[in-house]
């Protein structure tokens, strides 16, 4: 059997004054009376950068296809730019919470989603969306 070794104090002590991440921040950390760190550095900028306007060909065809896939339906949405195609895949994704990926020259959204996907289209600026 082994023997029992006496508990650690942990109740008070002294507070601690050094903080390790002070280098990582560039400039040193000030110390207030209580010997808490503060950062003097400005707040970081809280505002989001706008999106930038996806730029659609004058059709874009939002269609239902279930072939080859073994039984699951997808939604191919053709006409899109290839400048714009990875970009709109992540928005559509997180738009219509659903798995999205560029395959060839469509964007391939899981699911059967062809209202949904047409009707964010519409709403992203695409002046004729065509569902089939």
């Amino acid at each position: 059997m082994s023997k029992r070794s006496k508990p650690i104090d942990t109740s008070g002590g002294a507070k601690l004054t050094h903080n390790p991440f002070a280098a990582l921040a560039g400039t040193p950390a000030a110390a207030t009376p209580d010997g808490a760190a503060v950062d003097e550095r400005p707040p970081a900028s809280t505002h989001s950068e706008e999106p930038v306007p996806l730029r659609f060909a004058p059709k874009v065809v939002v269609r239902r296809e279930k072939k080859g896939r073994g039984g699951k339906t997808v939604t191919r949405i053709a006409g899109i730019g290839a400048e714009h195609r990875e970009e709109l895949a992540g928005r559509m994704k997180s738009a219509l919470g659903c798995g999205a990926l560029v395959e060839g020259e469509d964007v391939v959204l899981l699911g059967a989603l062809v209202d949904r996907a047409a009707d964010w289209l519409e709403s992203q600026g695409a002046k004729r969306v065509v569902r089939s």
